[in-house]
């Protein structure tokens, strides 16, 4: 998890410096982020994706919508990595009243299937 952390502040600074060049959160603000394990297990990997999502969306003020789900390794240079467990992660988002999930475009072979 530390190191998708690491991983995911980078892009989205890149983002914020990019499309908002006035805006200097990154700059003036420290980020602590605090996931705690709990009763599930989290590696980490897969949540990329959500974490670039969620330091825009606090370096931004613009609200993520609370019925989406996403999911994606990213790489070093800021690509979006397929990641396993699809159809779980589409379960439980279905099953939390979620209405839309964004996957990994190379994870789409793998929700296919499922719908066959």
């Amino acid at each position: 998890m530390k190191e998708s952390i690491r991983i995911a502040s980078t892009p989205a600074k890149v983002f914020i410096e990019q499309n908002e060049k006035k805006n200097t959160y990154f700059n003036e603000n420290r980020i602590f982020l605090h996931v705690p394990e709990g009763a599930t297990p989290k590696e980490g990997l897969s949540a990329g994706v959500t974490i670039v999502t969620a330091l825009v969306s606090l370096a931004t003020g613009r609200p993520i919508l609370a019925d989406l789900a996403m999911t994606g390794e990213l790489s070093l240079r800021g690509k979006v990595l397929p990641v396993g467990g699809i159809k779980e992660k589409v379960i439980a988002a279905k099953r939390a009243g979620v209405t839309t999930v964004i996957l990994p475009k190379d994870n789409r072979k793998t929700l296919m299937t499922y719908h066959s």
